[in-house]
């Protein structure tokens, strides 16, 4: 009995088998040597499309993450310098309250003459320094208040102002290249006109 269903089997499997080979020789029959020639090189040009988008994505990702770096670097060598800039920006402010605090009519006196000098050559030269390095300071008197760069302090009632227009700058601001370090301290004007438009 065992026997008889193992040849059963044995022939069903001989008859698959020989359905299967006649089907893909009937297919093959069908497709001439050209049309399968041509279905492969369509499919290996599908290949090669799609190996070249990868490609092309994977080189693009590679030039952006190389930007990217190169632009921290330089954002790194340009701000580096921050917490000393900010350091120096006392001193600058110390040395502009030494020479504001020489009264006028003391000019007479040739010491405190040369030394108000001295101390403005100093002072001079510091925000020179400091403005080579990309440091610039904020003396915004006359101007539209930004609370970008401006803190407002005090508002001072003025009709023959514009609202908004900074009328006293009570401690100057620094920036570094394009980032403030520290803002100016004002006082702004308080009246009915309407603050003028600075982004016009």
């Amino acid at each position: 009995m065992d026997t008889a269903n193992k040849m059963t089997q044995e022939a069903t499997n001989n008859i698959e088998i020989d359905a299967a080979i006649s089907a893909a020789s009937s297919t093959e029959l069908l497709e001439s040597p050209e049309d399968i020639l041509a279905r492969e090189l369509q499919e290996s040009q599908a290949q090669v499309a799609d190996l070249k988008d990868q490609l092309l994505r994977n080189v693009a990702e590679g030039e952006n993450i190389r930007r990217r770096a190169r632009l921290d670097v330089e954002e790194k060598g340009k701000y580096a310098v921050t917490g000393f800039a900010r350091d120096l920006v006392s001193v600058a402010e110390n040395l502009q309250r030494a020479v504001d605090s020489i009264p006028a009519e003391e000019s007479s006196n040739d010491a405190l003459k040369n030394l108000k000098i001295g101390v403005e050559m100093t002072l001079q030269e510091l925000l020179s320094v400091m403005e080579k390095h990309g440091i610039k300071r904020i003396h915004p008197q006359g101007e539209a208040f930004d609370h970008n760069f401006h803190q407002a302090v005090v508002q001072i009632d003025n009709e023959s102002q514009i609202n908004g227009t900074i009328l006293q700058v009570l401690q100057a601001g620094y920036v570094i290249h394009d980032r403030l370090l520290r803002p100016a301290m004002v006082g702004v004007a308080k009246s009915s006109q309407n603050q003028v438009d600075t982004k016009a």
